[in-house]
């Protein structure tokens, strides 16, 4: 049985979307995007933008799963990690919207998950994606790749439940 999973890399200015399709031990197909706001516009409407471009993504796709990486902030940059809520809202309340469940992955858990290496570069991780996807050609913007590398992860980590749930509603309706 096939699962799709998406992954989400959150970003005010570009927000990462990559989605694979697969069963637990392989990937059979992907794709990967982003979806761009521009500065100039205000953060509501850049934020409804990223919800209005996802629901129809969601509603297309119509994914099992969803990844998306966890908020995280820096002391250095405190108000970068309250945009970043805002966009995390917007993404979770479609995801809830559609019925999709969703699983939260610490930027740093996803490295350590794909390259072995927590503390590893965009350009790594980038790689180590390539690698598992077995895709030539670079995969740009780097905010795909981090959300390809999500969905990797959905579809490894989590696929194997959600098939296992499936299942068991489906034995139980007798």
């Amino acid at each position: 049985m096939n699962i799709k999973v998406v992954g989400v890399d959150p970003g005010l200015a570009a927000t990462g979307i990559g989605i694979v399709t697969g069963s637990v031990h392989k990937v059979n197909g992907y794709a990967f995007g982003a979806i761009r706001t521009s500065p100039q516009s205000s953060q509501g409407s850049r934020l409804e933008r990223i919800y209005s471009r996802l629901c129809d993504l969601i509603n297309d796709e119509k994914p099992d799963l969803m990844v998306i990486e966890d908020v995280f902030s820096s002391d250095e940059f405190p108000q970068s990690g309250i945009n970043l809520g805002k966009v995390c809202g917007v993404i979770l309340l479609a995801a809830h919207q559609a019925g999709i469940d969703v699983h939260a992955v610490a930027v740093r858990e996803a490295k350590q998950v794909l390259t072995g290496n927590g503390n590893a570069s965009k350009e790594q991780l980038e790689q180590a994606v390539r690698r598992s996807l077995g895709c030539v050609q670079p995969i740009r913007p780097y905010h795909a790749s981090d959300a390809l590398g999500l969905a990797l992860i959905g579809l490894f980590r989590y696929a194997g439940l959600r098939l296992d749930r499936t299942v068991r509603s489906k034995g139980n309706k007798t």
